[in-house]
């Protein structure tokens, strides 16, 4: 299987190129998923002179396999669960399974929270562009959580954008957003890693040089577009 990707930041770049070539009308705010997602995040939101965020989204993976999502939670004021019917039924798990995995998971978000955020109140997405970014999607069951949970936010427009993932899941995921931006959509599939040649752990030491490089100068226009994307 050839690999599409050399390493995130080569996805990075071909994906904020895209981006760059629809246009969008601002403020414009991206919206990256930890911990894969914020090196993406990091280089579309340099591109595109707007502020990165996070958005915390942890799945709920198997008991036999974490990997496979069978539920995901979005932190918030209310925090939403979204659960994949098709896989939580393949993977013999019930509601009850789903909830005490995420009250851990919560645990986890706020950990991130306090970590990554460093006291920084989330940028507000009302009436804005918003771009969520990841390095690829699987189920996407993750994303769509994140989606849902954005949806009551009211942005103008909500854009889902990736370097990689499998059609079915794309197709699955039109509907919940204005725009997708998928950059691949290779047949087979089987795993995000298969089509990156460096594919490693985010850290959370990359997290926070990643969110570190995308804070623009004082006065700049992506400081600007922080400033009335917090009004």
């Amino acid at each position: 299987m050839s690999r599409l990707f050399a390493d995130r930041n080569d996805a990075a770049r071909l994906l904020a190129q895209r981006l760059a070539d629809e246009h969008l009308a601002g403020p414009i705010v991206v919206l990256a998923l930890p911990r894969g997602g914020v090196p993406i995040g990091a280089e579309v939101a340099r591109v595109l002179g707007a502020p990165l965020d996070l958005l915390l989204v942890r799945k709920i993976g198997a008991p036999w396999q974490p990997e496979l999502a069978v539920a995901a939670v979005v932190d918030g004021g209310h925090p939403e669960i979204v659960v994949d019917d098709d896989t939580s039924s393949l993977a013999g798990v019930d509601r009850a399974y789903i909830d005490a995995q995420a009250r851990r998971e919560l645990v986890e978000i706020e950990r991130r929270r306090r970590m990554y955020m460093q006291g920084r109140e989330p940028l507000s997405v009302t009436g804005a562009t918003v771009i969520v970014v990841d390095d690829g999607l699987a189920t996407g069951t993750t994303a769509r959580a994140a989606l849902k949970a954005l949806r009551r936010r009211k942005p103008a427009r909500l854009i889902l954008a990736i370097p990689v993932a499998p059609r079915e899941t794309v197709a699955a995921l039109r509907s919940e957003v204005d725009l997708l931006v998928c950059l691949a959509e290779p047949a087979p599939f089987h795993a995000i890693g298969l089509h990156y040649l460096d594919f490693h752990q985010v850290n959370d030491d990359e997290v926070l040089a990643a969110l570190r490089r995308a804070q623009p100068p004082a006065g700049g226009a992506a400081d600007g577009a922080a400033q009335g994307a917090r009004r």
